[in-house]
Parts: structure tokens; sequence; C-alpha cells
């Protein structure tokens, strides 16, 4: 039986476990440069096999929310190298995500310079949180010419250089929950009548571009993607060929040589669920590794593995909570409790301060 906690191959990568940290906005990024407490509080973490951050900006216009970290000045990679020294201290890999919030920002979480863009000027539904002055409503974006297309895709490569001149072993593209790449899939945020809007082949004719040249540029040993078919969040609507659209994704993302497909299905947390056999047939069109994530504990990711379904298996909050998750995965003793009223304030509190078991 495939141990969760053997080692194993991530393409020339070694990996402590079969254990991923799923990436989780914590906003603890002063400045949205990576902080010495950003370095313990992932070093606290850094058990598992592969810790992949926090979504991280690779531009201005892609910090929607406040105090998230981005990846492309010198003070970011700088944050980012201590970063790495503290995961690669506990044994862990790690990949620096990527994530470009899109039309999923307000101007007031922006520094100068920087502005919303997106697919379309179609504004997201709900409100996104501000410090200067809470909850606001999601502003109509610009609708991205075809000289913001290629900016983006320079900014997704010098963010991947940046990664790995700072340190990290790898970069995950974040193409799920919502953001810019996602918003590129969907319909209803993609409301283009060029290249790069209307079919299956339009529509996804973005995210590949993006991840085809960052592959290049630092090498797809060292790229994932993040995908979440039929989520939910930041106001994506259910449509018409779901299924097919990230088939035909994942089949030509195959060629860019990028490592690994990330599955989210976040139907534990209340959004639609990924139908077991799109899971499948992605699995099936992938030549490399899959990572699952999505309501698992120990008995249910062993189960996953032992079917094939999945190389690797990620949890997220349970490891938000619990600095020492896989020792007590292992054990089977029961993990800390999130306290989701610290989840994205400032500072260590709720943090760095949850308890390890005695």
């Amino acid at each position: 039986m495939t141990s969760l906690f053997a080692p194993t191959q991530l393409g020339g990568l070694t990996l402590q476990n079969r254990l991923v940290m799923a990436p989780m906005t914590r906003s603890r990024a002063i400045g949205n440069v990576p902080s010495d407490l950003m370095a313990t509080y992932y070093a606290q973490r850094s058990a598992v096999g592969l810790v992949i951050t926090e979504g991280t900006s690779p531009s201005k216009d892609g910090l929607g929310y406040p105090r998230i970290p981005g990846c492309y000045s010198p003070e970011q990679q700088a944050g980012w190298s201590k970063v790495a020294q503290a995961v690669h201290g506990g044994g862990a890999k790690l990949f620096i995500q990527l994530m470009h919030t899109g039309r999923v920002a307000h101007p007031l979480n922006l520094p100068p310079g920087g502005e919303v863009i997106a697919p379309s000027a179609v504004a997201a539904g709900g409100k996104m949180h501000t410090d200067q002055e809470g909850a606001q409503p999601h502003p109509v974006p610009r609708a991205m010419t075809a000289d913001d297309l290629g900016r983006v895709v320079a900014e997704f490569v010098h963010a991947g250089r940046t990664a790995i001149a700072a340190g990290a072993d790898g970069v995950e593209l974040h193409a799920a929950n919502g953001y810019l790449l996602e918003q590129f899939l969907n319909p209803g945020s993609n409301q283009r009548t060029d290249r790069y809007g209307g079919s299956i082949e339009n529509r996804i004719r973005f995210v590949v571009e993006v991840a085809s040249a960052v592959a290049q540029a630092i090498g797809g040993a060292h790229v994932g993607i993040r995908l979440s078919p039929h989520g939910a969040n930041g106001d994506m609507k259910p449509y018409e060929g779901v299924d097919e659209t990230y088939l035909a994704l994942v089949s030509a993302l195959g060629p860019t040589g990028v490592q690994y497909i990330h599955v989210v299905d976040h139907s534990s947390m209340g959004a639609p669920p990924v139908p077991a056999a799109l899971k499948a047939s992605l699995r099936a069109a992938w030549p490399r590794t899959m990572i699952l994530c999505g309501g698992f504990d120990r008995a249910s990711a062993e189960a996953a593995l032992a079917a094939g379904q999945a190389d690797l298996i990620a949890f997220g909050r349970p490891v938000l909570a619990t600095p020492d998750f896989v020792k007590r995965l292992e054990r089977g003793q029961a993990m800390n409790a999130l306290d989701f009223s610290t989840a994205y304030t400032p500072g260590a509190k709720g943090y760095t301060d949850y308890p390890v078991a005695e």
C-alpha cells in the first residue's frame, strides 16, 4: 500500500512524504513583502513533503487583497529567500503560488500604479475587504487589451524567475478559485470576442500561454497549476461544458511540460462537488504528477493514493491550525481547532502561536 508518509518524487525533487500544505491566504505580508514572521509560520509546517505558499502576486495589478505578498521586486525576493531557507531547514520543498487576483480586487488594496483588470469589464458580485474602508463592492474591472495580455504573461515569467532566484523549488500557477486565470476559463467572466473568448479552445488559450511561457523560463519540472472545476469562489457561475473545458485545458497543458496539476474540490466547504468521473478523466489525461485537495482525512487520503487517483494529497485548514500536523496525522491525534477570527488579521496571533501536542 502506498503510504502517505513515505518519500516520493516530484519530477526531479525528492519529497519527504506525499503530504502537501495547500495554499492559503493569510494576509500577513505588510507592504506586500514576505516577512520573518511568515518564514517562521512556514518553517513550523515544513514536515510536509511540499509547502505551497499563499497566493502571491506577479505584479502590482494582482494584489487584490490587503497584505498579500508579491514576487516581483528585489525586496520581495529577499523576503521569499528567508522563507525558502526556513522551509528547506524542515525538510520540505517550496513552491510559491502565483496568484493574479484579476477582478477579485479593490483599488484601495492596490499599491500606486496598480489597476483592477480582467478578461472583460464584468464585475464580480459580492464585496472585498479593505483595511481603510471595510467591505466595498467589487469594482468593474478594465478589460485587458492585447498589450495587457502580453504584459501579464511577462509578469508571470518574471515572478517565476524571481521565485527560483529566491531559492524556491518552483511555482504554482493559480488558475482556480475565481482569480484571473480562471476568469479566462469561465464564459461568465470572459465575454471576449477575440481569440481569447467564446469557444473552449479560445478560453483556455491564455492559461496555456502563461503556463507554457513560465515552463520555458524556469523548466516545466518547477511549475504546477491549480484548478477548481465547478468552483464558485470569486462569483464564478456554472456553465455548460465545464467538464469539457477542463479536460481540454489539461490535455493542452500536457505538452508544456508543467509538472503537476492540483485539483481542488471545495464541496466540503459548500461548493458544488467536482464529479468523480471528471477527476478520473483528468487523471487519465495527465502524464505527470496529480495532487488532489479538499476535505481529506488520513483514511480518505490513503484510499485515494491506493486507488491511483492521485500522487500527492493536499491539506489546508488542518495544517494551518496544527504546526505538528504530520506527526499528529501519523499518530492518529486530533488536530487543533481553527480560529477563523484570526485567519486574515496581521500579526502572530492565530498564525505562529497554534500549540503543538504534548
